[in-house]
């Protein structure tokens, strides 16, 4: 059984739900969990906010936020699941302590961003009480910073629910 495969029964058998909030893993993320047969039992939504405006409309980042510190930012990823926490509890009727949010914001590269590193990456786990924010320094390409996000998204986001 792979990871996904056990965090989407864990959240099952906890009975929560899961958003996704991505920008660097640009929908891998969600595919990750997507791809698992049963997965809508669990996965509400998947939102790929790219484009740092959308980080504002779609998840609720703090304009200000965004501005002063760009898109590339520990708080930016933890309003990024926060935010989509809310709001989809908002507009389901879920209440938001049954949800948990990751997010993933970085710079997969090939060039810097701003006075953003390639491979400067935060991921952030938004659960009941607490949101947690991982930030991590990667070496490699553009898709294998992506492909490792994942990767290391779905361990932190396994040793939240399960710790």
């Amino acid at each position: 059984m792979t990871t996904p495969e056990k965090i989407l029964d864990q959240l099952r058998s906890q009975s929560k739900y899961l958003v996704v909030a991505e920008s660097l893993t640009g929908g891998l993320l969600t595919a990750s969990f997507a791809a698992i047969a049963g997965a809508s039992d669990v996965l509400l939504t998947g939102i790929i906010a790219y484009d740092t405006r959308l980080k504002h409309e779609l998840l609720g980042v703090s304009n200000q936020l965004l501005e002063n510190q760009g898109p590339v930012d520990p708080e930016v990823a933890a309003q990024m699941a926060e935010g989509l926490r809310s709001r989809i509890a908002s507009k389901t009727g879920i209440d938001s302590d049954q949800i948990v949010g990751i997010s993933t914001t970085g710079v997969a590269g090939p060039s810097v961003q701003g006075e953003k590193p390639v491979g400067e990456l935060y991921i952030a786990v938004s659960q009941a009480g607490t949101t947690k924010v991982f930030a991590h320094q990667l070496a490699g390409e553009r898709g294998q910073i992506q492909n490792s996000a994942v990767l290391l998204g779905v361990g932190h986001l396994w040793d939240e629910i399960t710790g």
